[in-house]
Protein backbone atom coordinates (compact mmCIF):
# COMPACT_ATOMS: atom_id res chain seq x y z
CA UNK A 1 0.00 0.00 0.00
CA UNK A 2 3.08 2.84 0.73
CA UNK A 3 3.97 4.00 -2.38
CA UNK A 4 0.72 3.62 -4.47
CA UNK A 5 -0.53 6.71 -6.43
CA UNK A 6 -4.25 7.90 -5.50
CA UNK A 7 -5.61 9.95 -8.24
CA UNK A 8 -8.89 12.17 -7.89
CA UNK A 9 -9.89 15.45 -8.79
CA UNK A 10 -9.96 19.21 -7.14
CA UNK A 11 -13.89 18.93 -7.40
CA UNK A 12 -13.74 15.91 -4.88
CA UNK A 13 -12.01 18.24 -2.27
CA UNK A 14 -12.96 21.61 -3.12
CA UNK A 15 -16.86 20.71 -4.14
CA UNK A 16 -16.34 23.74 -6.84
CA UNK A 17 -17.95 22.29 -9.92
CA UNK A 18 -15.24 24.65 -12.07
CA UNK A 19 -12.40 22.41 -10.78
CA UNK A 20 -13.67 19.42 -12.17
CA UNK A 21 -11.27 19.22 -14.63
CA UNK A 22 -7.60 19.10 -12.36
CA UNK A 23 -6.66 15.68 -11.26
CA UNK A 24 -4.45 15.72 -8.68
CA UNK A 25 -2.27 12.65 -7.31
CA UNK A 26 -1.59 12.10 -4.13
CA UNK A 27 1.18 9.43 -3.15
CA UNK A 28 0.90 7.09 0.03
CA UNK A 29 3.62 7.41 2.69
CA UNK A 30 2.15 5.60 5.69
CA UNK A 31 -0.55 3.89 7.45
CA UNK A 32 -1.75 4.50 10.85
CA UNK A 33 -4.73 2.43 11.07
CA UNK A 34 -7.10 2.92 8.53
CA UNK A 35 -5.59 5.93 7.61
CA UNK A 36 -3.17 6.53 5.18
CA UNK A 37 -1.00 9.73 5.15
CA UNK A 38 -0.03 11.18 1.54
CA UNK A 39 1.94 13.49 0.00
CA UNK A 40 1.22 15.32 -3.14
CA UNK A 41 2.74 13.90 -5.98
CA UNK A 42 1.38 15.92 -8.37
CA UNK A 43 -1.26 17.12 -11.11
CA UNK A 44 -2.29 18.05 -14.50
CA UNK A 45 -5.29 18.83 -16.30
CA UNK A 46 -8.09 16.43 -17.65
CA UNK A 47 -7.52 15.22 -21.68
CA UNK A 48 -10.23 16.89 -22.79
CA UNK A 49 -10.07 20.57 -20.49
CA UNK A 50 -6.99 20.49 -22.40
CA UNK A 51 -8.33 19.88 -26.25
CA UNK A 52 -11.23 21.96 -25.63
CA UNK A 53 -8.51 25.14 -25.22
CA UNK A 54 -7.11 24.74 -28.73
CA UNK A 55 -8.36 26.48 -30.92
CA UNK A 56 -7.65 27.50 -35.12
CA UNK A 57 -5.89 30.69 -35.35
CA UNK A 58 -4.24 31.05 -32.22
CA UNK A 59 -0.83 30.14 -30.43
CA UNK A 60 0.05 27.88 -27.76
CA UNK A 61 3.27 28.46 -26.04
CA UNK A 62 4.26 25.55 -23.15
CA UNK A 63 7.34 26.04 -20.86
CA UNK A 64 8.62 22.99 -19.21
CA UNK A 65 10.86 24.05 -15.66
CA UNK A 66 12.52 22.18 -13.63
CA UNK A 67 12.66 23.82 -9.90
CA UNK A 68 13.93 23.42 -6.23
CA UNK A 69 11.21 24.96 -3.37
CA UNK A 70 12.59 26.68 -0.56
CA UNK A 71 12.50 23.49 1.94
CA UNK A 72 14.40 21.23 -0.54
CA UNK A 73 11.65 19.24 -3.09
CA UNK A 74 12.23 19.29 -6.71
CA UNK A 75 9.17 19.82 -9.03
CA UNK A 76 8.89 20.01 -12.67
CA UNK A 77 6.35 22.23 -13.53
CA UNK A 78 4.66 22.40 -16.97
CA UNK A 79 3.39 25.80 -17.99
CA UNK A 80 1.00 26.38 -21.18
CA UNK A 81 -0.27 30.10 -22.64
CA UNK A 82 -3.19 30.25 -25.13
CA UNK A 83 -2.99 33.38 -27.13
CA UNK A 84 -5.92 35.14 -29.21
CA UNK A 85 -4.03 35.27 -32.20
CA UNK A 86 -1.21 33.95 -33.89
CA UNK A 87 1.76 35.47 -32.26
CA UNK A 88 5.32 35.72 -34.06
CA UNK A 89 8.68 33.85 -32.47
CA UNK A 90 9.82 36.80 -30.44
CA UNK A 91 6.89 37.03 -28.60
CA UNK A 92 6.55 33.43 -27.88
CA UNK A 93 10.45 33.84 -26.51
CA UNK A 94 9.63 36.58 -24.22
CA UNK A 95 6.37 34.66 -22.77
CA UNK A 96 8.82 31.69 -22.22
CA UNK A 97 10.99 33.95 -20.84
CA UNK A 98 8.50 35.56 -18.60
CA UNK A 99 6.94 32.35 -17.30
CA UNK A 100 10.40 31.14 -16.37
CA UNK A 101 11.08 34.45 -14.50
CA UNK A 102 7.69 33.92 -12.43
CA UNK A 103 7.74 30.28 -11.67
CA UNK A 104 11.81 30.67 -10.53
CA UNK A 105 10.44 33.98 -8.14
CA UNK A 106 7.42 32.04 -6.48
CA UNK A 107 9.31 28.99 -6.03
CA UNK A 108 12.02 30.87 -4.30
CA UNK A 109 9.61 32.59 -2.00
CA UNK A 110 7.79 29.64 -0.65
CA UNK A 111 7.71 26.46 0.69
CA UNK A 112 6.43 23.09 -1.06
CA UNK A 113 3.01 23.19 0.62
CA UNK A 114 2.38 26.53 -0.18
CA UNK A 115 3.91 26.44 -3.72
CA UNK A 116 1.77 23.32 -4.73
CA UNK A 117 -1.14 25.52 -3.27
CA UNK A 118 0.07 28.43 -5.60
CA UNK A 119 0.41 26.30 -8.82
CA UNK A 120 -3.34 23.92 -8.49
CA UNK A 121 -5.29 26.64 -7.65
CA UNK A 122 -3.79 29.45 -10.36
CA UNK A 123 -1.88 32.09 -8.76
CA UNK A 124 1.14 31.78 -10.12
CA UNK A 125 -0.93 31.23 -13.64
CA UNK A 126 -2.66 34.47 -12.84
CA UNK A 127 0.38 36.83 -12.41
CA UNK A 128 1.97 35.31 -15.65
CA UNK A 129 -1.22 36.22 -17.97
CA UNK A 130 -1.46 40.13 -15.88
CA UNK A 131 2.18 40.37 -16.96
CA UNK A 132 1.64 38.39 -20.03
CA UNK A 133 -1.56 40.68 -21.00
CA UNK A 134 1.07 43.30 -21.78
CA UNK A 135 3.11 41.21 -24.46
CA UNK A 136 0.02 40.00 -26.55
CA UNK A 137 -3.47 39.43 -25.87
CA UNK A 138 -4.03 35.92 -23.82
CA UNK A 139 -7.12 33.63 -23.38
CA UNK A 140 -5.75 31.05 -21.07
CA UNK A 141 -3.00 31.03 -18.67
CA UNK A 142 -2.80 27.66 -16.65
CA UNK A 143 0.15 25.46 -14.51
CA UNK A 144 -1.18 22.48 -16.82
CA UNK A 145 0.73 19.81 -15.00
CA UNK A 146 3.20 19.50 -11.90
CA UNK A 147 5.23 16.01 -10.65
CA UNK A 148 7.03 15.85 -7.51
CA UNK A 149 10.57 14.87 -8.82
CA UNK A 150 12.19 14.47 -5.50
CA UNK A 151 11.92 14.74 -1.76
CA UNK A 152 14.42 16.63 0.60
CA UNK A 153 17.15 14.15 1.96
CA UNK A 154 15.45 14.46 5.45
CA UNK A 155 12.32 12.99 3.88
CA UNK A 156 13.86 10.41 1.63
CA UNK A 157 16.10 8.84 4.73
CA UNK A 158 12.79 8.91 6.65
CA UNK A 159 10.17 7.52 3.99
CA UNK A 160 13.16 4.88 3.62
CA UNK A 161 13.44 3.91 7.28
CA UNK A 162 9.76 3.53 7.91
CA UNK A 163 9.92 0.94 4.74
CA UNK A 164 12.23 -1.52 6.18
CA UNK A 165 11.25 -0.53 9.80
CA UNK A 166 14.81 0.41 10.75
CA UNK A 167 15.82 3.77 12.83
CA UNK A 168 17.17 6.86 11.97
CA UNK A 169 20.12 8.59 13.95
CA UNK A 170 17.53 11.25 15.04
CA UNK A 171 14.59 8.90 16.10
CA UNK A 172 17.69 6.70 17.93
CA UNK A 173 18.74 9.95 19.70
CA UNK A 174 14.93 11.16 20.90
Amino acid sequence: MVGRIVETTLYDITGQLSESHIKLYFQVSGLKGARADTIFAGHEYSRDYLRSLVRRGSSRVDGIYDVTTKDGYALRISVVVFTVARIRSSQRVTLRKLMSDKVSQKVGQLNFDQFVQEIVLGKVASEIYNEGKKICPLRHVGVRKSKLLSLPRSEESKSVSSKTGEKTETEEAA
